[in-house]
């Protein structure tokens, strides 16, 4: 189908900013008269970086055909940009295909060292229950984490990717969603089910379209950061953080080892720094050198930035769900946005993929929202926490972060109070309407620094390996996340809970008995599972519920709690 396309006119006006950041405008055009195909496709992502990459790649992996649209005109390589991923995440990439290989050219580093001023206060390694085939983190450029997710998406046929493609429209009706983008030879529209917008931090136009308020506060201190390459024995493996070090009296450096002998380093600088003026005078090579010492090094690549700690009030609004940077900012202590972001991705895609295949009704998007934003939230509370602690704004915030620091020195009790960053983690949907919860596994909160709750309802399953069939090895979230699963520990009757569970839902069901897949006991002890529990897993490795010898209504009751439909299934 095609129609003609008259001329749009774009009016100039003053440049808006989000938090501070320049947002980008279109320029003043006159769009030609050309005919073009309205594109129809059941799920349009907007922004190809890396949660739209996840996106698309996460529903391709269900069977849903998707175009991703950026505005851009191709790929950018600039800088490291968001460099820790998680091990969660890397375990939601290998899922779609990719996590192996971005974790083989990432950096493994396994500790994080604190200092204040000339002295170490304390190293912190990362536990995990059970045994994943990732390590806690790897580190790698988002630039080439990009190009892996690029490679993955040109070998997959359901997904088509448009560079050049500008989303300057956005409109609902009952039926989809049509969105209108403008390119080089004209104005395309295109019609979607839904859209997924993960356009980034610059997307006010969108949330704009979108009637979104994006709340929050920006932070005055700025941070420059330079991705250095230089030879530095003994630094490979651990990220260092200096509070007040005699190079940089009174704030902060932190320092991430990279693939390729190459160094991430953050300076906290102050305020009305002027990084041309330093570059000038040779004030930059003195900073790197009291950091690196007198050895040759190259600057790859250098920045100016501050942080901002922002939430849209939805994150669904109709047909339209938002994911990644698009939806919430955080500070980066802690590596909490792209990890967030994919995670938005890995809840957004099964959901999407379960309504459009017909195995949910409609109101399971409702919680993606309400997981999601509870996420942000708590991502935000922990990382304004930190800024806090990194950038005190009260005299009474100043001396209890050095109060801290001293008494860290000497006392390991006193180390918890010392906040440099908490790590990124999945979080936890304790409170969210798909769980069924369990009494006797009580969610106690968030869990100390470097550790993980007990695995219970609205937890992500630990991962062990198993063996499926009594052949195969896998791992069990590799397993959980083709379907639904259920976990049978001894004294449960699998077959009649698979049974209720096939006749609650038509999505993918699959039962695995513990004693048959786990015969070390590794994964039994990770989940602490007892006899006569049946665990219901989530597509996304959360657990649904922990039964205790349930009766075949209860399995499925959970399912379809599990499915946002309580009610019942939804209809044929």
């Amino acid at each position: 189908m095609t129609e003609p396309v008259t001329p749009v006119p774009v009016t100039p006006g003053p440049v808006p900013s989000v938090a501070g950041v320049p947002v980008v405008e279109v320029p003043v055009v006159e769009v030609p008269v050309v005919e073009v195909p309205v594109v129809e496709v059941p799920v349009a992502v907007v922004g190809n970086g890396p949660v739209g990459q996840t996106a698309a790649l996460l529903l391709a992996r269900w069977g849903v055909p998707t175009l991703l649209l950026d505005g851009r005109p191709r790929r950018e390589a600039a800088g490291s940009r968001s460099i820790v991923q998680q091990r969660d995440v890397l375990d939601v990439w290998e899922a779609a295909g990719v996590g192996r290989r971005i974790a083989a050219e990432g950096l493994t580093w396994t500790t994080a060292r604190t200092f204040h001023r000339d002295r170490e206060l304390f190293s912190l390694t990362f536990a995990e229950a059970g045994r994943s085939a990732f390590p806690p983190f790897v580190n790698i450029s988002q630039s080439r984490t990009e190009r892996l997710l690029d490679e993955r998406i040109a070998a997959e046929p359901l997904i088509e990717a448009r560079w050049d493609h500008l989303v300057t429209g956005l409109a609902q009706d009952p039926a989809g969603v049509t969105l209108t983008c403008l390119t080089a030879a004209g104005r395309v529209r295109v019609r979607a089910a839904y859209a997924l917008v993960c356009a980034g931090a610059k997307a006010e136009r969108l949330r704009g379209l979108l009637g979104l308020r994006f709340a929050g506060r920006s932070f005055d201190d700025r941070f420059l950061i330079c991705d250095i390459r230089a030879d530095l024995p003994g630094w490979a493996r651990e990220r260092r953080f200096y509070f007040d070090p005699p190079w940089n009296p009174g704030r902060q450096v932190l320092i991430h080892p990279c693939p390729g002998s190459t160094y991430r380093v953050d300076w906290q600088v102050p305020p009305g720094y002027d990084e041309d003026r330093e570059l000038s005078s040779g004030a930059r090579d003195a900073r790197i050198r009291a950091v690196i010492g007198d050895r040759p090094y190259e600057v790859v690549w250098s920045s100016v930035y501050r942080f901002h700690s922002r939430v849209v009030d939805r994150m669904r609004t109709g047909r339209v769900l938002l994911a990644g940077d698009v939806a919430h900012l955080v500070a980066p202590f802690g590596a909490r946005g792209l990890n967030s972001g994919v995670q938005d991705a890995e809840n957004a895609a099964w959901k999407l993929a379960f309504t459009l295949n017909g195995w949910a009704g409609e109101e399971l998007l409702d919680s993606y929202h309400t997981e999601r934003h509870a996420a942000a939230l708590e991502n935000l509370d922990v990382t304004a926490a930190t800024m806090r602690f990194l950038v005190p704004g009260t005299e009474a915030e100043r001396r209890f972060r050095l109060a801290a620091l001293e008494a860290a020195a000497t006392d390991p009790a006193a180390r918890a109070a010392v906040d440099s960053g908490r790590l990124a983690e999945p979080f936890w949907y304790v409170d969210s309407p798909l769980t069924t919860p369990d009494p006797s596994r009580p969610f106690a909160g968030r869990p100390p620094r470097g550790s993980v709750p007990p695995a219970a309802p609205g937890v992500i399953v630990p991962d062990a390996p198993i063996r499926v069939a009594g052949e195969r090895v896998a791992r069990l979230r590799e397993v959980a996340r083709d379907g639904f699963l259920l976990l049978a520990a001894g004294g449960v009757d699998g077959a009649a809970a698979l049974d209720a569970a096939r006749r609650a839902t038509r999505a993918p069901v699959r039962l695995l008995r513990l004693g048959d897949v786990d015969a070390a006991g590794t994964l039994t002890r990770a989940m602490a599972a007892r006899p006569g529990e049946l665990w219901v897993v989530r597509p996304d490795a959360h657990v649904a519920a922990v039964l205790h010898r349930p009766s075949p209504p209860e399995v499925a009751a959970a399912l379809c709690r599990a499915l946002g439909s309580p009610a019942g299934p939804p209809a044929a």
